[in-house]
């Protein structure tokens, strides 16, 4: 009998819903999130958003995001979650729903943005030569993908820092909105892409002792291309922070 390839996923019923994940732990999306542990019924007398008092009439129901307990009118909602692979929308309270709504737009458009690609100057290291290079995001969601007259991967597990450069500012002047620390606890604000002008990743390679840097500037030989970079770079802002979110849950 011929084993399951090694993305395969599998349908698992939880006291949430049904989620469809994959069968290998180690093949899940850097950008997912843990199912949260629910407040026991006996710690929430009262809705945990308007205190209303739970009884025969006023049930209980927890946020399949955050776990808390609440009553209906404050968990009514059902919204789709994908960071936490369920197949249909669940209920969520209103905090919640409105930051998957917006995490929405970021698996409908910005993923398909990532993982179709766009053109840069790639510069390793030290090295004072940059190659134009295509760089997507792996179907899978676990890699970077560098493609030119060389083949690099970049383990997302393995990036440490993602730092979008504006234009007309040098690395590190006056871009701190724009600077995602992915191992530490730093935190991440709105804002800072409009203006992206490149990035800054720096990661552990396989066999390395310490972190390799990448510098990814848009390839200027057409309007159209830079563009296209620039909404790749806009994408992968949003991706450091969902993925420094997952780290830090």
């Amino acid at each position: 009998m011929a084993s399951a390839p090694r993305d395969a996923k599998k349908l698992v019923r939880s006291p949430s819903g049904l989620r469809m994940v994959p069968q290998h732990q180690d093949c899940s999306s850097p950008f997912g999130l843990e199912e949260p542990q629910w407040v026991p019924d006996k710690e929430c007398p009262r809705c945990m958003q308007c205190e209303t008092k739970f009884d025969f009439i006023t049930r209980k129901h927890h946020c399949r995001r955050c776990g808390k307990c609440f009553c209906d009118r404050c968990c009514s909602k059902k919204v789709a979650l994908p960071r936490m692979c369920f197949v249909d929308p669940v209920r969520q309270c209103a905090d919640c729903a409105l930051v998957s709504q917006k995490e929405a737009e970021f698996y409908d458009k910005q993923l398909k943005v990532l993982t179709n690609g766009a053109t840069f100057f790639v510069t390793l290291g030290t090295s004072e030569k940059s190659e134009v290079m295509v760089c997507r995001l792996s179907n899978n969601q676990r890699s970077l993908f560098l493609d030119g007259d060389h083949h690099y991967e970049i383990e997302i597990a393995q990036i440490s820092t993602v730092q979008i450069l504006t234009e007309g500012l040098t690395p590190g002047e006056k871009d701190i909105p724009t600077y995602t620390s992915l191992l530490g606890s730093q935190h991440i604000t709105e804002g800072g892409n409009s203006r992206a002008s490149g990035m800054l990743l720096q990661y552990k390679a396989p066999g390395a002792e310490g972190m390799t840097q990448v510098r990814f500037t848009p390839h200027d030989d057409s309007n159209s291309t830079k563009k296209l970079s620039a909404t790749w770079l806009a994408a992968m802002y949003k991706a450091a922070k969902l993925l420094y979110e997952s780290r830090d849950q």
